[in-house]
C-alpha cells in the first residue's frame, strides 16, 4: 500500500488512510480486523477506473465501510462463541491532542466502543459514520443500500441507545493522566486499600477479556471494594515476579503487566470526575500481538 512515484490509486489512498483506518477500527472494535479491511479495499480501488471517481473520500469511505460491516457480521457469528467479556483491541494512538478533538477522543475511548459493541451492526455504521464523521443522511444511505429516511430512523435510535448507556465524557489531561496512574500505582503497590478505594467510583467495574486462553475473571467484578483487593492482589503478584509500566491506550491511562520479561496484559483506565469508573483488562494473546504499534486516527483528511 506504499506510494510510488506515479500510482495514483496509492496516493489517494495513502492520504486518506488514517481516516479509513479510523472509520473501520470504530466499526470493528479492532485494529488488527482493520488493517485486514484496508488491505482488502486497497485491492478493490487498486482496479477502479479514476476518471469514473468524483469524490475520493466519499468513495473509499464507503468502500470500507461495506467492508467493515461485512467482517462485523462475520465476527459477531465468531464472538457467540466467545468465552468471558469481549473487550475492544487496545489502540495505541499515535499523537492526538484529545482536548483539541473530544469527538475523535470519546470515539475511540474503551467506554465507547464497548456501547457501540451493544449496536446491530447497521446502526453502528451509522452512528460512526454520522456522529463521528458527519457523513450526510444521503451519503449513508448510498453506502448502505438503504433509504435517507431508513438511515434517519437508524441514526435516532443508535444515537438514543448510546445516549441512554454513555455517560458524559471529559477529555482527560495527559498531566492528570499521569498523576492518576501513579497515585493508583503506589496505592495499590504498598497495599493501601484505603488508599486506593479514595480513587475508585462506588461503582467501578473490572471486566477482564481472555477468551478462556489464560487466567482472568469470567465475569465482571463490581464494588470499590473487591476491585481495591483484587489490585493490591496482582499488583503485588507483578511486583514479585516482573514489572509494570505505564502507558496511554484509546486516550486514556493505562498499565502494562509483565512476568519476568512476559508480556501478560493491558489495563485501561476509565476516568470520570477525577475517580476511577471501569477497568478494562485485555488478557487475550491474540488482542495483545500488534499492541506495541501506534497507530495514526484522525476525523478528517
Amino acid at each position: 500500500m506504499n506510494a510510488t512515484p506515479g500510482d495514483e490509486h496509492a496516493e489517494r489512498f495513502t492520504l486518506l488512510r488514517p481516516l479509513l483506518f479510523t472509520i473501520a477500527y470504530e466499526i470493528l472494535g479492532s485494529a488488527t480486523e482493520a488493517d485486514d479491511v484496508l488491505q482488502e479495499s486497497y485491492l478493490r480501488w487498486a482496479g477502479v477506473d479514476l476518471d469514473t471517481v468524483v469524490d475520493t473520500k466519499a468513495y473509499l469511505a464507503q468502500l470500507v465501510t461495506r467492508q467493515s460491516l461485512n467482517a462485523l457480521r462475520a465476527a459477531s457469528r465468531r464472538r457467540e462463541e466467545y468465552v468471558g467479556p469481549w473487550l475492544p483491541e487496545p489502540l495505541l494512538v499515535d499523537a492526538i491532542d484529545a482536548s483539541a478533538d473530544v469527538v475523535l477522543a470519546e470515539s475511540v475511548s474503551m467506554a465507547m466502543l464497548v456501547v457501540l459493541e451493544t449496536l446491530s451492526p447497521d446502526e453502528r455504521a451509522v452512528f460512526v459514520l454520522r456522529e463521528v464523521f458527519g457523513f450526510s443522511h444521503d451519503e449513508i444511505a448510498q453506502t448502505l443500500d438503504k433509504t435517507p429516511a431508513a438511515v434517519r430512523q437508524l441514526a435516532h435510535r443508535a444515537r438514543e441507545h448510546v445516549q441512554a448507556r454513555r455517560k458524559r465524557f471529559e477529555p482527560v489531561d495527559p498531566k492528570v493522566s499521569s498523576e492518576i496512574t501513579e497515585r493508583f500505582f503506589d496505592a495499590a503497590a504498598t497495599g493501601d486499600v484505603d488508599g486506593l478505594l479514595e480513587m475508585l467510583s462506588a461503582d467501578v467495574v473490572w471486566t477482564a477479556d481472555s477468551d478462556g486462553k489464560v487466567t482472568a475473571a469470567r465475569k465482571p467484578i463490581e464494588g470499590a471494594e473487591r476491585v481495591a483487593k483484587l489490585l493490591v492482589g496482582l499488583v503485588r503478584v507483578a511486583g514479585q515476579a516482573g514489572h509494570v509500566e505505564p502507558a496511554m491506550y484509546n486516550n486514556a491511562p493505562a498499565l502494562k503487566l509483565y512476568l519476568g520479561d512476559s508480556f501478560e496484559g493491558l489495563i485501561t483506565l476509565e476516568v470520570v470526575d477525577g475517580r476511577i469508573t471501569h477497568f478494562y483488562v485485555m488478557r487475550n494473546p491474540d488482542k495483545l500481538i500488534g499492541v506495541d504499534v501506534p497507530r495514526q486516527i484522525t476525523r478528517s483528511v
